[in-house]
């Protein structure tokens, strides 16, 4: 199963070359990946009949009890089924539905392949964490293909509708899964089915979370909204997504979920109400439609409401009746909307006001629509009828849910018919529809579906065999499936629905005043529009009550929340330590005045350059404890990153006053340092109870041995950073490249990957220049002592950063630290000879340095995987080199030279843009500044 994930991720990344190269031929070669799905279930049919399940499991994440667990039941094997065998024919009708050149021909390939890998993840997955991983990646994945017409506002606005309803469903059901999880001890569905569960409220809670989840996915009421809008996709799109794949998944989940979750108090009368309303309002919407695309919308909408109530039911004979269903219905539904795909295509259109006997120019694809349309509605001899009959038997002992699931099938029936009239019949007064014969790869794909729907009919009792074991989980199973089951009554159901339903459609001329007065007040799409709105309104009143643009008000809320909150806690239960040591030398208590003391004195300063100053001189005072305490590292580190913090408030400073402004007034300053003092003692206070809290030996009592049995390196900490917490590290840098792109995107006023600015050309001055971009400077800007110093001590301050890069696996150094001063060097040369200057020194876009940086730091990741089988675990490799004799390269160095590069690449980007991007804007603005233009004026004088 690993091997399929694996298999459809490669065929996604390669989807646009082949695209590129083969166009839509390209389709073929990556049907491949879903039949290889289909081929899998098909070959393990056998193991899975006979011990239950197919189960892989490798090892991930133990501490959040987090394992790639994959397992293949009869219900996953049938699902299999379902997304390997549409997903391929989908891909190969895709084919010719597409033109050569279609715009975004390539980005739906890749897509339609790592959808079909997401679905295949979703239902193999045992671990309930893994599972929703897969659930939401549908649901980003469905978004992309719903938009794929970007230049379509209506294609815009159908996927972020359906992206917002399936994403809050997930985050509900998410949250469902973790009460789960955490009441059984593990989020292996396997295992939680094992450990009885949590009754009253607890349950109840993860119940209703769990099924918003499910009913969102599967548009089922009050859900159903999104899935008719979302027929703005291509109809590859919604024959795939909206028949056989995302929207089953929802009802997967019922299904998955119904023989442990059943009998909770609200699984049953929510899924059995919101399906027949679904049924019955899905089936009446759709008997409005004159857009064959909308028409089958709606009936999936309906036949969706019909497998949650089945589904749901919790009894053997339902869970049979569904799974024939589930399957009957991908089939049909799949096939019709490959149907109308052709039509549209042929025809050019699919209103059913404007086709006319198309079934005289089409035989062909008039016969395979009426397979499927008849499947639909439950003709027999099709496994439409077999599931329909096998439905209506299970719930013979409740006649109320019983009336109207037989008046929601009538609905079905004369939608069918109407579909089949609408598409195919010819009408008086509209002339014949001229069609173009389908090709055949169009025409195959929905052909075997609808052949499939009426083989599986006469073979139901040994279809009936495969569903059973899923069935037998409920309980045992008094009837199976079968074509005929004699004079039973709900044969005679069956006969009642499809002569309600053809009824229905013989008094469609009557009916009509009523279709269009029956209808809800406000529709589902208006109900979504009128909510979103109140968000937005809602939305809008908090940020003007809360965002007042005003920093110190921000800080000051948090920091007032800190002391009343914690603090007050904090002095009520007085969880002191006995002894507290003050210091344990006196230059200890020498350091705290000084940073007292610049502390106050950075509070009445008056002058931005003079506080920013003594703020630093907190800093480096931090540092000098950090050396009393042994911890040259960590003193290292904050040295450099106060140095890089005063340059970036150099830079930042110069765009503002010189001082700050008369207010605040001189009541609202003593608040301040009221509330400040106050955080002060309370931040001293949680330091000194979290000290004292500690209860067991703390974990890093190892971490010097680990360092060198496991890390390979004498240095702890760095060898903390990138091997024992390397995940924490990962994610770091990741924040720190996020942090790149939002500090530049507040910035720049045009992209930062377009072409840099032109670099000064001294040739045409023949005086020897240090820096080449100092003469881009105005004279009184210029320092050539500044240059020359630049000059002679750039190259030794970026080897110094490389032999701490090299050298902090072992002492005091590493990535992190020799890229604050690799960047201190950057910063040194862009002051002294401007944005030019820093272009000539690092010639290469702040993306590629970054994205460099953290590709490096993933892929030393995957070589410990490689190696060691543990993703981030270090690996010593002895080496050998004349001169330098024998040594070992620790794969962690890779890890570290990815931390430099983001390092660098956000001090850039930072130098960049509060720099360089700065400095455009004066230019462009003609205030005195750094540029050519001035160079230009001065020898024109």
């Amino acid at each position: 199963m690993l091997v399929l994930l694996i298999l459809h991720l490669v065929a996604a990344l390669l989807a646009p070359l082949l695209v590129s190269r083969w166009g839509t031929r390209a389709c073929y070669p990556l049907a491949l990946a879903p039949a290889a799905t289909f081929g899998w279930a098909v070959a393990h049919t056998g193991a899975i009949l006979a011990d239950g399940a197919v189960v892989e499991t490798y090892p991930w994440v133990a501490e959040l009890a987090l394992d790639v667990a994959l397992r293949v039941t009869t219900l996953s094997w049938l699902m299999l089924l379902l997304i390997g065998g549409v997903g391929a024919l989908v891909l190969v009708y895709s084919a010719r539905y597409f033109h050569a050149g279609s715009a975004g021909l390539a980005r739906f390939a890749a897509l339609m392949v790592a959808f079909a890998g997401a679905m295949l993840g979703l239902v193999v997955s045992d671990n309930l964490l893994l599972l929703y991983v897969f659930w939401e990646l549908t649901t980003v994945l469905s978004y992309l293909l719903i938009g794929h017409s970007t230049e379509r506002r209506s294609s815009r606005l159908a996927a972020a509708q359906a992206l917002t309803v399936t994403t809050l469903g997930g985050l509900a059901m998410l949250v469902g899964f973790l009460l789960l999880g955490q009441h059984a001890g593990g989020y292996r569905w396997s295992l939680i089915t094992t450990v009885p569960p949590p009754g009253g409220g607890y349950l109840a809670t993860a119940v209703l979370l769990i099924l918003a989840g499910a009913l969102a996915k599967s548009a089922v009421f009050p859900f159903t909204s999104w899935l008719p809008v979302a027929m703005a996709a291509p109809t590859p799109v919604s024959a795939y997504l909206h028949a056989a794949a995302m929207v089953k998944a929802g009802v997967f989940l019922v299904a998955l979920l119904a023989p442990a979750l059943a009998p909770a108090g609200p699984w049953r009368p929510v899924t059995v109400v919101a399906g027949l309303v679904t049924l019955v309002v899905g089936g009446w919407a759709a008997l409005r439609q004159t857009d064959l695309k909308l028409l089958l919308a709606y009936g999936t909408v309906s036949q969706l409401g019909l497998l949650t109530v089945v589904l749901g039911a919790g009894t053997p004979q339902a869970a049979l009746a569904g799974t024939a269903m589930l399957l009957a219905h991908a089939l049909f539904k799949a096939a019709l909307f490959l149907v109308v795909g052709i039509l549209d295509h042929s025809a050019g259109s699919r209103d059913l006001r404007d086709l006319s006997g198309v079934w005289r120019t089409a035989p062909g694809l008039a016969v395979v629509a009426a397979l499927a349309a008849a499947s639909m509605a439950g003709v027999p001899p099709l496994l439409g009828f077999v599931a329909k009959e096998a439905v209506l038997a299970a719930f013979t002992g409740q006649p109320l849910v019983l009336a109207v699931l037989v008046a929601g099938s009538a609905l079905t029936v004369a939608y069918s018919i109407r579909f089949l009239w609408g598409a195919f019949a010819g009408r008086p007064g509209v002339p014949p529809t001229d069609v173009e014969p389908p090709p055949a790869v169009m025409l195959v794909p929905a052909a075997l579906l609808a052949a499939a729907g009426l083989a599986a009919g006469p073979g139901a009792s040994w279809l009936g065999g495969l569903l059973r074991p899923y069935a037998e989980l409920l309980g045992p199973v008094e009837e199976g499936l079968a074509l005929w089951h004699g004079p039973t009554a709900a044969l005679g159901l069956s006969a009642v629905v499809l002569a309600g339903g053809a009824a229905l459609h013989l008094v469609r001329g009557p009916l009509a005043p009523a279709l269009a007065r029956l209808r809800s007040p406000v529709g589902g799409n208006q109900g979504y529009e009128w909510v979103t709105h109140q968000f937005d309104r809602f939305a809008i009143k908090v940020t003007s009550a809360t965002q007042r643009g005003a920093l110190p008000q921000y800080l000051g809320t948090v920091l007032l929340v800190l002391v009343l909150v914690p603090g007050a806690a904090m002095l009520a239960s007085r969880p002191w330590r006995a002894t507290v040591v003050a210091w344990d030398t006196p230059a200890q208590l020498v350091v705290c005045v000084v940073i007292a003391v610049a502390a106050v004195f950075a509070i009445g300063a008056r002058r931005r350059l003079t506080a920013m100053l003594l703020v630093g001189v907190t800093g480096y005072g931090t540092a000098m404890m950090f050396v009393f305490y042994g911890a040259p590292d960590l003193a290292l580190t904050q040295m450099l990153v106060e140095t890089a913090t005063i340059a970036v408030f150099v830079l930042v400073l110069r765009r503002l006053p010189d001082r700050f402004s008369a207010r605040p007034l001189r009541a609202s300053r003593w608040v301040r340092r009221g509330i400040g003092i106050a955080a002060g003692l309370v931040l001293a206070g949680l330091a000194l109870v979290a000290a004292g809290a500690r209860r067991s030996p703390s974990i890093s009592l190892a971490f010097p041995d680990l360092a060198v049995v496991e890390g390979h390196g004498r240095n702890v900490v760095n060898v903390t950073l990138v091997d024992i917490r390397a995940w924490d590290t990962m994610g770091e840098i990741s924040v720190l490249v996020a942090t790149a792109t939002g500090v530049a995107s507040l910035i720049y006023e045009r992209s930062r990957t377009g072409p840099r600015p032109r670099r000064p050309t001294p040739s045409r001055d023949r005086r020897t220049v240090w820096l080449r971009g100092g003469v881009t400077l105005q004279e009184r800007q210029r320092s050539i002592v500044f240059e020359v110093v630049t000059r002679l001590i750039f190259h030794t301050v970026v080897l110094f950063s490389l032999f701490l890069l090299v050298s902090g696996h072992n002492a005091p150094g590493g990535g992190f630290a020799g890229g604050l001063v690799a960047s201190l060097a950057l910063a040194v040369r862009y002051l002294a000879g401007g944005r030019y200057e820093l272009a000539e020194a690092v010639p290469l876009g702040t993306g590629t340095v970054l994205g460099a940086g953290l590709a490096v730091s993933v892929g030393s990741g995957l070589v410990g995987l490689l190696t060691t089988g543990e993703v981030l675990r270090s690996t010593q490799v002895p080496l050998w080199l004349p001169l330098v004799g024998h040594f070992h390269l620790v794969t962690s160095l890779f890890f570290d030279i990815g931390v430099y590069l983001v390092v660098v690449g956000l001090v850039l980007d930072i130098l960049r843009s509060l720099g360089a991007e700065v400095d455009r804007h004066v230019e462009a603005a003609g205030e005195p500044a750094r540029g050519l233009a001035v160079e230009r004026k001065a020898k024109q004088r």
